[in-house]
C-alpha cells in the first residue's frame, strides 16, 4: 500500500457535546451537539476542505482533532495512535506532529511578545536549542513565509493582517509538523492579500509535504486549495468527495443549494444556472431535528426523513453522502 492511500489522520464517529448548565447549582440541563458521529480520513500530503454555514461545527472538528477540545466519544488516529487514549505527557510529545493557524491574526497573536518570541514558543517547549540555533530557526522560518528575518524584534501591531497570519504560519512550521489544521485562515484578511496567503500554503505544502484541514466558508477557495472536500451540516457530515466531484456532481440536497451559490464569472452561464434558495433558518444544535437533520430546510424530505436518519454511507467509489434519496 502507498503512502497516499494510508490516511496520516483517521476520524472515527467523533462527538463533542458542550454542556448547558442552569439554576442555582449550576447543574447540566442539556447539550450542545457540536459535532456529532462525524468521520473521515485525512491522506498523506493532501488538503482536505471542511466547508458548511456559520455555527455546523467545522472549527470545532479541527480543534476536537487536535485535542484542544476533549472529545466526548469516537476517536481520532494519528498516524496509527489513538490520540483519545494518551495521557498529557504522550499527548505533548505527538503534538509536535500537530499544529494549528487560527482564524483572527490579530487575536492569535500576544500583543505583548516580540514575533521572535511567538515564532520561538513551540521550539521553547519542545526542544532544546541553545539561544544561537533558536534564533537561526526564528530567522528561517520567517524567511520561508516571506517575511524579512530581521522583524524578530518588532511587536505584532507593526505589522498588517495578511503580514501577521504569515507570522501565525511560521510559528505552525516551527516544529515542521506532519498536519496543520488552518482554521478559516483567511476570512479576515482583503481579497488580495487572501490570495498571498493561500498561494503560500500551497508553496509550503509542495517544500515540505504538509497536510492541511483547510476549513473555510469561501467555496471557490476551498475548491482550489482542496483534493477532497466534506460538506458540514448542524454538527454533521453531508457529503464528502473529490473536490470536482462534489462541485460537479453533488449528490445530497444541502451541498447541491451551497454549490448553486458560488460566483460563475460568466454572466451568460450564470444567467441559466437554477439557484436554490433554502427557506427558514437553521435548528438549535442543542434541540436538533428527529431524523436527518436537514429535514426541516430539505426540498425533497419525505415521511421517512422526520422519523429516521440516514446512514452516511459510500453511494459510489470515494463519494461519501448521508441522504435516504441518493443512489
Amino acid at each position: 500500500m502507498n503512502e497516499k492511500q494510508t490516511p496520516l489522520v483517521e476520524v472515527r464517529h467523533l462527538k463533542k457535546y458542550f454542556p448547558i448548565t442552569g439554576g442555582f447549582l449550576q447543574r447540566k440541563v442539556g447539550e450542545v451537539k457540536a459535532v456529532d458521529d462525524v468521520s473521515f480520513q485525512v491522506f498523506h500530503g493532501e488538503t482536505l476542505g471542511l466547508v458548511g454555514e456559520t455555527g455546523c461545527g467545522k472549527t470545532t472538528v479541527g480543534r476536537t482533532m487536535l485535542r484542544l477540545y476533549e472529545p466526548t466519544d469516537g476517536k481520532i488516529i494519528f498516524d496509527g495512535t489513538d490520540l483519545t487514549s494518551l495521557g498529557e505527557e504522550a499527548l505533548r510529545n505527538n503534538r509536535k506532529r500537530m499544529q494549528m493557524i487560527f482564524q483572527d491574526p490579530y487575536a492569535s497573536l500576544n500583543p505583548r511578545m516580540t514575533v521572535g518570541s511567538i515564532v520561538g514558543a513551540p521550539l521553547d517547549v519542545h526542544t532544546r536549542m541553545s539561544g544561537k540555533e533558536k534564533y537561526d530557526r526564528i530567522q528561517d522560518l520567517l524567511d520561508i513565509v516571506g517575511l524579512n528575518p530581521d522583524f524578530v524584534n518588532r511587536y505584532p501591531h507593526e505589522f498588517s493582517g495578511g503580514q501577521r497570519q504569515r507570522i501565525g504560519i511560521a510559528r505552525a512550521l516551527a516544529l515542521e509538523p506532519d498536519l496543520i489544521v488552518c482554521d478559516e485562515p483567511i476570512s479576515s484578511l482583503d481579497v488580495s492579500i487572501q490570495a498571498q496567503v493561500v498561494n503560500l500554503l500551497e508553496e509550503l505544502q509542495k517544500k515540505i509535504g504538509l497536510t492541511y484541514v483547510f476549513i473555510a466558508h469561501d467555496l471557490s477557495m476551498v475548491r482550489h486549495i482542496s483534493n477532497r472536500i466534506a460538506v458540514m451540516y448542524l454538527g454533521k457530515i453531508m457529503e464528502l468527495a473529490d473536490r470536482d466531484e462534489i462541485y460537479l456532481n453533488s449528490l445530497h440536497p444541502y451541498t447541491q443549494a451551497l454549490m448553486s451559490a458560488v460566483p460563475i464569472p460568466d454572466p451568460d452561464l450564470a444567467l441559466e444556472r437554477h439557484r436554490i434558495i433554502l427557506d427558514g433558518d437553521i435548528p438549535s444544535p442543542k434541540n436538533p431535528p428527529k431524523g436527518c437533520n436537514f429535514n426541516t430546510r430539505c426540498p425533497i424530505a419525505k415521511e421517512r426523513c422526520f422519523v429516521e436518519e440516514p446512514a452516511y454511507r459510500e453511494v459510489k467509489e470515494n463519494h461519501w453522502a448521508a441522504c435516504h434519496f441518493v443512489e
